[in-house]
């Protein structure tokens, strides 16, 4: 049995025949058993594409969407060998909402195939896989140019192809490019040389594929393992399970856990093979210390040296979501199994995959790739993508809907946001706040356009000051004149308006105040943001809840009259969305109530939370 093991990308645009060719491939190779065939007659007739014949792409879409709109949604992985090789191939979709499944499939691969319609040639979907697969570190690429029989196996239209590719691969820089003409459907050089092209005498896709070399496991850089999983069945025995990311390790070996700095001795070597004397990259072990130190899931072991750790870092990003990126929004960030909160501080450039030129940006769009500059809300430990792949790489997660909305490659830490430290100051909240015999607090008003917050938190306020309490106002319309009086109404600047707010909210809370803020502050990930600029129980936020029909009859400041005319575009409620709190700490339902009653609710729901006596 053949041990070298090839880890296969096939990627390009959408209907370039990816699921062909792997389905001929497969079948040509002969790993197809005859209860699949069978089956796969019986569904090409039902959901083939190939008139009267065999369609191998539904070896490979297994997805009954897939099947019955004829392309690839899921990474489909088949497993398959030669006497020469063993294959992992991973057929990703050529559409461009799925791009996130590409670059899934793109992130462990050893090679790209990279198909290109000869009636088509490059594309735009072709330009950006084959850019976001040399990213991720992919240097060796097939282009298979399918679809030749329709061209009349035309070495022109090949060659042209070829030449197109080839300069623009000369981009992205030391690319090792093998061009194929191929028909999946019929087989021409998938295993065995075409009759049809006789000026081509290169060699076939299969051939290529076992030629090419696998990226060589980076056992001889320093040892980095994440912790997965800490294993205490029993009081005898806790061990550290994970995969080894790069390195050797042996027992004996001093190790260190990266982010407490603490070191101990591996005793053992644990593999439900047994103990093993030795493991190596890319082997999945459970390490067995000499001394209790103190671990948890995603902490990093290391040799030294040991990578850096930083808060700050600056990243490519490629973006998957319809909602664009901006400057000030906060997500989920997924290193291996550590998992912290990512804030964007800045979005520095795109990348137009066109040209391949970076281009100044303000925000990101739909499958577009831009350098990031990223807040975390702790340390990580991390290599540069480029050093380590596991220790370099990471996914955003919309905090709110959970989905993965970008994957990222870190170039490494942001210095200059390093090198900036918050001074610890003598006199801290709790002394200010002592000496104004209260406790420090945000009171966070959303809500329609209309829907009484300003009028409530003044309110609150006047009922807070007779009671001795000191006090600020941050008021939406106040803001703007002064802070924010550089920010329109688009959703970029709504995001940025409530990131200063919440920063300022966070000053004045230092300065032991009860902070009461009046924005719409339409999405909940910005209420988030600023849930976390203060400590639990810090933050309060009250929901003044008023349909939007109420508010539009009230419109105390004619502004719904306008929008619903179209003189304002992007209004909250209107043509712009509002995400209503959850679980909002105080619900004020405005409808049959008058505004001196809701306020009494605020400073009732305030005492007993003991923020006031």
């Amino acid at each position: 049995m053949p041990d070298s093991i090839l880890r296969v990308l096939t990627c390009g645009s959408v209907d370039d025949g990816k699921s062909t060719l792997i389905g001929r491939m497969l079948f040509e190779c002969g790993r197809i058993p005859d209860d699949v065939q069978r089956a796969l007659e019986r569904d090409s007739r039902r959901y083939g594409t190939v008139k009267g014949g065999i369609d191998y792409a539904l070896l490979v879409d297994g997805l009954a969407a897939e099947r019955e709109q004829g392309i690839t949604i899921d990474v489909a992985y088949r497993y398959f060998e030669t006497e020469k090789r063993r294959f992992i191939l991973a057929d990703t979709p050529g559409h461009e909402q799925y791009t996130r499944n590409m670059v899934t499939g793109a992130s462990t691969a050893d090679l790209a195939v990279l198909l290109v319609d000869a009636r088509k040639g490059l594309l735009v979907q072709t330009r950006r896989h084959a850019t976001i697969a040399s990213l991720l570190g992919i240097r060796q690429v097939v282009l298979a140019v399918n679809k030749m029989d329709l061209m009349g196996f035309d070495q022109a239209v090949f060659d042209g192809i070829v030449t197109g590719f080839t300069a623009f691969a000369e981009k992205l820089g030391g690319l090792e490019v093998t061009a194929i003409p191929v028909c999946a459907v019929a087989g021409d050089n998938v295993i065995s040389a075409s009759d049809n092209m006789a000026w081509y005498t290169g060699p076939t896709l299969l051939r290529a594929l076992e030629q090419a070399a696998p990226r060589a496991a980076p056992t001889e850089a320093p040892l980095r393992m994440q912790v997965q999983y800490v294993n205490r069945p029993n009081l005898d025995f806790r061990g550290f399970a994970g995969t080894l990311a790069s390195g050797t390790v042996r027992p004996g070996m001093r190790i260190t856990n990266v982010m407490s700095r603490v070191s101990a001795t591996v005793s053992r070597i644990v593999t439900m093979d047994g103990d093993l004397p030795e493991a190596q990259a890319g082997t999945p072990v459970t390490l067995v210390l000499d001394s209790e130190i103190d671990i948890s899931r995603g902490d990093v072991l290391a040799g030294m040296p040991a990578p850096e750790t930083a808060n700050e870092i600056i990243a490519r990003l490629s973006w998957f979501d319809e909602q664009p990126l901006y400057r000030g929004r906060s997500y989920l960030l997924a290193i291996g199994p550590r998992l912290v909160t990512a804030t964007i501080t800045k979005i520095s450039d795109r990348l137009d995959v066109d040209t391949l030129e970076e281009e100044p940006a303000g925000e990101l769009k739909f499958n577009e790739i831009g350098r990031v500059s990223i807040a975390l809300s702790q340390p990580i430990p991390f290599e540069p993508y480029r050093v380590n792949r596991e220790m370099g790489g990471f996914i955003l997660i919309d905090r709110v809907t959970r989905n993965t909305v970008g994957a990222g490659l870190i170039e490494g830490a942001d210095r200059v946001a390093s090198d900036v430290h918050w001074h610890k100051q003598e006199v801290d909240k709790f002394a200010r706040a002592a000496l104004k015999g209260q406790r420090p607090a945000v009171l966070w008003f959303t809500g329609l356009s209309g829907a009484g917050k300003s009028t409530i938190a003044n309110l609150v306020e006047k009922r807070l000051a007779t009671l001795g309490r000191h006090t600020i106002i941050l008021d939406g319309d106040n803001v703007r004149h002064g802070l924010n009086r550089d920010l329109g109404f688009s959703e970029a600047d709504r995001v940025e308006n409530i990131r200063r707010v919440a920063e300022v909210s966070r000053l004045f809370v230092e300065a032991g105040l009860i902070v009461l803020v009046s924005f719409i502050s339409p999405y909940r990930a910005e209420r988030m943001l600023a849930r976390e600029r203060v400590e639990d129980g810090e933050f309060i936020e009250v929901f003044v809840d008023t349909p939007v029909e109420e508010c539009a009859r009230r419109d105390p400041k004619g502004l719904y009259a306008k929008a619903m005319s179209g003189q304002i575009r992007n209004f909250t409620g209107v043509d712009a969305p509002y995400e209503a709190p959850q679980t909002p700490e105080i619900h004020l339902r405005t409808v049959g109530f008058v505004p001196e009653d809701l306020a009494d609710q605020v400073v009732a729901d305030l005492r007993r939370r003991g923020l006031i006596i």
